[in-house]
């Protein structure tokens, strides 16, 4: 059986290629990469590397020859549901016998500013008759960073969600999930990877439960959020991107909770004062 990892040089394909790399003999794992230069690090872990890019149907193609198991990370570029097609159009002319997919919590409800190109590319995925998993990713503890940071060096977490939750969890837990994942043909068609609910109060509690610094909540407008994160050297466009998902928060877009996580994992997720200390210094 061969395994390849799309995403392969970002943090989650990553992950999952190192948890991989403990329970597959080597010739049978591939890693997919856009060029040379991105896929030096793999070949230093002794990673069999395959060149491609989304948005070039025929290096996919050529990617995928000899492939029997797609793990499948979403892309991020503008043109993502085009690119998910030329993934998918790809795999099948290969051969590919099963895809696992990483889409978005609970995608038949949601309303996410995310969910339409999640929602074109499982329909596209269940189109092309290949076998699959659906790994429905709640949100990475380490997408806010840069809040926490943030909250750290003013002293406040801002936020313009004072009632939204959100099962975060790390994204080595995500990686670990999707390596069992991808071992496990048995599993259904979609798993819900989505812990318990939290608030930003309580990520407020779980930063100072490892500062010395009081950290209070700051409920506030579009542009105290803005500012809070430019202030502290973000990008306006990558700060405005972070207030469009507290929208979507504020909506309890990720406000989901399964069991389904923890039963893939084996074990329980990180508690959140702990989770914190791994992706921001104090």
């Amino acid at each position: 059986m061969n395994y390849l990892i799309t995403g392969a040089t970002g943090d989650l394909g990553f992950k999952t290629l190192t948890y991989l790399q403990d329970k597959v003999e080597s010739m049978h794992l591939f890693a997919l990469a856009r060029s040379e230069k991105k896929a030096a690090q793999l070949k230093e872990k002794g990673i069999n590397v395959r060149l491609g890019d989304y948005s070039d149907l025929e290096t996919l193609k050529q990617a995928f020859k000899g492939i029997d198991t797609l793990f499948f990370v979403s892309g991020n570029s503008d043109n993502r549901q085009a690119e998910h097609q030329n993934v998918i159009d790809a795999a099948k002319t290969a051969g590919i016998s099963r895809i696992v997919y990483t889409s978005i919590a609970n995608l038949d409800q949601s309303n996410s500013l995310l969910a339409p190109d999640h929602r074109y590319t499982e329909k596209a995925i269940k189109d092309s008759g290949i076998t699959h998993t659906f790994l429905r990713n709640n949100w990475y503890l380490e997408n806010e960073a840069a809040v926490l940071d943030a909250a750290l060096k003013n002293k406040k977490l801002t936020t313009t969600a004072p009632t939204g939750k959100v099962a975060w969890a790390l994204k080595r837990e995500y990686a670990e999930a999707a390596a069992n994942a991808l071992l496990d043909a048995t599993l259904p068609e979609i798993v819900e990877l989505s812990g318990k609910p939290k608030s930003y109060l309580d990520l407020v509690d779980a930063l100072n439960h490892n500062s010395s610094a009081k950290i209070t909540i700051k409920y506030g407008n579009n542009q105290d959020f803005i500012d809070s994160l430019t202030s502290n050297g973000l990008p306006n466009e990558v700060a405005q991107f972070f207030l469009a998902i507290q929208k979507d928060i504020e909506k309890n877009e990720l406000n989901f909770h399964s069991d389904q996580f923890e039963k893939l994992l084996g074990h329980p997720l990180t508690p959140l004062s702990e989770a914190v200390t791994e992706i921001i210094s104090f």
